[in-house]
């Protein structure tokens, strides 16, 4: 089992302990027989010191064990969980500081209850086996827990972004485009930049870009089929990636790349900066609240905004979800993000984060999300005009969407575009607002009648509403539920 060094104490400890206990010994009983101290005893359990040779021969005889059994790193069956949890590569490479816990408190709540602590390991692991939560989701799932806990935003990346437009003398109400950008990576930090060979390298077919240093210097290679607007946030992340000095680094955003929480998390901070230097907060902020102050729903102007600022409709609702918490006191909101197929009637949430104590829409397995969602019907919407061969466009609807069971109510917009280079597949990314009083008197053109409003659910395996027209499937879970409501009724009516 290879368990990091830094963990062999704390596997010492926790075998002493378990082996202590077993033989119902206490510390003070252990201190006698071994001829050490209660409290070094208790510092070894604990995980923070490791004995001698010689005091491990001492406690070995003390609880009638052999020298080998006691210094093995195996573990009893009851405390096999903790083992799997120390020897993978969570705890060394899971920057767990960043969520506000001391490594070394982790380890000594191990300590003081391993059998009950295991058992709860324990059940979490088998949690993710069951839902097929590989390394790389339990990564991206921590990275997305990190953003939610700072709302989304981080001051000092938009201040490092800020510092860089100033020496690049960026006027404050200029914005950089692609080619600028790219000027930047070639004269600035001598990136060489061409197209992926896709005839050399079918692989790369759908990867959008490739970095690849070595001693000649830095290859950035781009997807051919990839626009304007996408090759300027590549470029702008690449610099994020030099200006941040952040040397672990994806090379493409491909999850198979996945190695580790610090390389997701140096690519979201040098993709934060890239997004920060393309849609300046100093000219979004302003531009936003104009749209709120709107007495009518006029979504050509969002679009518009988004063509101003050189974006995709994904990274401006991104974008959005930075700045609202921070800059108008909006902060219960969700992003998603669906992909589909055009003609196929299957939609796959690839992106989701909550920024709010609300959590809908969200990520479910083996179910159907529900076809009243907004985020959906656009993606309908889009798929209608390829096949009446019309040119492709960013679409833009929104909906004020109540949620049956809770009656919460969100206005959610989303966008709609083909997503290139994939042929006939599509994206909708989603910005969800709950609605509450405070949220209400900020959106000026709330109440207009050309706003959509419709009743939704999670999926249609949990919806009440019988007569929905959209329902691709029966409400099994409901049904289940109601099920055992009242079979919990007739047991209470039998016991009482």
């Amino acid at each position: 089992m290879a368990i990091n060094q830094d963990n062999v104490r704390l596997v010492f400890g926790l075998k002493l302990k378990q082996l202590r206990l077993d033989k119902g010994m206490s510390l003070s009983e252990l201190s006698q027989k071994s001829g050490l101290s209660i409290s070094y005893i208790n510092e070894i359990e604990k995980g923070k010191k490791y004995p001698k040779s010689d005091k491990i021969l001492a406690l070995a005889g003390a609880i009638e064990v052999d020298y080998d059994t006691l210094v093995s790193l195996k573990l009893s069956k009851r405390l096999e969980p903790i083992s799997d949890l120390l020897s993978s590569n969570v705890l060394t490479e899971l920057p767990l500081e960043l969520f506000g816990i001391d490594p070394a408190n982790l380890l000594e709540i191990l300590s003081d209850a391993p059998t009950k602590i295991s058992a709860f390991v324990g059940t979490l692991i088998e949690i993710a086996r069951n839902y097929n939560m590989s390394i790389e989701k339990f990564y991206f799932s921590a990275l997305r827990t990190y953003q939610e806990m700072h709302d989304n935003y981080f001051e000092d990346i938009e201040l490092e972004a800020e510092r860089f437009l100033t020496e690049q003398n960026v006027h404050a109400t200029s914005l950089l485009d692609e080619a600028s950008l790219e000027t930047i990576l070639k004269e600035q930090y001598h990136y060489t930049i061409e197209p992926i060979n896709e005839r050399n390298n079918p692989e790369f077919a759908t990867v959008r870009s490739l970095t690849i240093t070595n001693a000649s210097g830095t290859r950035l290679l781009i997807n051919a089929h990839l626009s304007s607007v996408q090759r300027a946030f590549i470029y702008g992340r690449e610099i994020g990636y030099l200006y941040l000095n952040l040397k672990n680094r994806l090379h493409t955003t491909a999850l198979v790349e996945a190695e580790s929480f610090e390389q997701l998390l140096n690519n979201f901070k040098a993709s934060y900066f890239g997004s920060a230097v393309i849609i300046k907060r100093s000219l979004l902020v302003p531009a936003v609240a104009d749209f709120f102050a709107q007495k009518t729903w006029q979504p050509e102007k969002l679009i518009q905004l988004i063509h101003d600022f050189n974006t995709t409709p994904e990274s401006f609702c991104y974008r959005l979800s930075n700045i609202l918490p921070r800059y108008f006191g909006i902060n219960q909101i969700f992003f998603s993000r669906f992909n589909n197929f055009v003609g196929q009637n299957i939609f796959h949430m690839t992106k989701e984060m909550h920024i709010s104590r609300k959590h809908y829409p969200h990520t479910v397995r083996d179910e159907h999300y529900c076809r009243r969602w907004v985020a959906l019907t656009i993606l309908n919407d889009l798929g209608e005009i390829i096949q009446a061969k019309q040119p492709p466009r960013i679409l833009c609807k929104a909906q004020k969407s109540t949620y049956i069971d809770t009656r919460d109510q969100y206005l959610v917009v989303s966008f709609a575009q083909p997503m290139s280079p994939t042929p006939n597949l599509n994206v909708s990314v989603s910005m969800g607002i709950y609605l509450d009083e405070q949220t209400r008197e900020k959106l000026a053109f709330l109440e207009d009648p050309a706003l959509t409003s419709r009743e939704v659910n999670q999926t249609c395996e949990r919806c009440s509403l019988f007569d929905c027209r959209e329902r691709i499937a029966a409400p099994v879970i409901l049904q289940k539920k109601h099920k055992n409501e009242e079979l919990r009724k007739a047991l209470r009516k039998m016991i009482n």
